[in-house]
């Protein structure tokens, strides 16, 4: 699934593609794609529309449009954009908006999981969600608030998007490891250090994977199609039995609340 260093780098590709653009033609071509309004209701008013810009909360991209609408999207697994000169689906392309310089935005989705909404107001899709860990209002006083009394996994937490918005499992357990945090640990057991050395490795975690344009291990392209990198980068995740790039120590596979959880014995006693 895309986290949060996929989509910032949809967004930062989509942008100069489609910023200032008309939608003149939607094909919906799975209805249920378009999770609110109704399908018809949504190619109406998305037609004849400007996008003005293109934004990112947590793992959710919304487009704002000339009418203080806004499109927003959900990848989920295998949701992606790419632009093409001409209209020519294939059995997975559900959508299809047809643009004022004569391109066509194709949205791809094997998995048929991405969801598209078209709302007044985004809070309504995206209002639940934690603080972005990567922005100046997000410091390491909320993570420790966000953790006390906290008896679950710090791994199921740092998944919690009510706590932080736009981790998933890979940068997850890469954050864990550069903090030297078993991922069992209940969350209310952090220490005030803990939590500071775990507030930075999330970002800093973060920070390189944007820069490497993401972690392309399955179907996760660009719009641009030039793949992401960050999984060449990767110190525990999908990296069992492999030797713990620190210590050595053989890297161990657990599973927390139903997730695949990669980490070092040793470095995260």
């Amino acid at each position: 699934m895309p986290e949060l260093p996929e989509v910032e780098t949809v967004r930062r590709e989509l942008i100069p593609l489609l910023v200032g653009k008309h939608i003149t033609r939607v094909d919906i071509r799975w209805p249920r794609l378009v999770d609110r309004p109704t399908v018809e209701e949504f190619v109406h008013h998305l037609t004849g529309r400007a996008i003005v810009d293109i934004r990112r909360r947590g793992k959710f991209l919304i487009f704002d449009l000339d009418t203080g609408q806004h499109w927003i999207v959900h990848l989920r697994m295998t949701g992606r954009f790419y632009l093409r000169d001409t209209a020519q689906p294939d059995k997975h392309t559900h959508a299809l908006l047809f643009l004022s310089d004569e391109r066509v935005l194709h949205y791809r989705d094997q998995r048929k999981f991405g969801r598209f909404y078209l709302v007044s107001d985004a809070e309504e899709v995206v209002g639940s969600l934690g603080p972005e860990p990567l922005g100046d209002t997000w410091q390491p006083h909320d993570l420790a608030e966000a953790l006390k009394r906290r008896r679950a996994a710090i791994k199921s937490l740092l998944l919690d998007q009510r706590i932080v918005a736009g981790l998933g499992n890979i940068y997850a357990d890469e954050a864990l490891f550069l903090a030297g945090i078993h991922p069992a640990r209940p969350g209310r057991t952090l220490t005030a250090e803990e939590v500071q050395r775990l507030h930075r490795a999330v970002r800093q975690v973060l920070e390189e994977a944007i820069a490497a344009r993401g972690s392309s291990v399955s179907t996760y392209v660009p719009p641009s199609e030039r793949r992401g990198s960050y999984q060449q980068q990767r110190r525990v995740y999908h990296r069992a039995g492999a030797s713990c790039p620190r210590c050595g120590t053989p890297i161990e596979r657990i599973k927390i609340s139903g997730r695949s959880t990669h980490f070092c014995p040793r470095c995260q006693a």
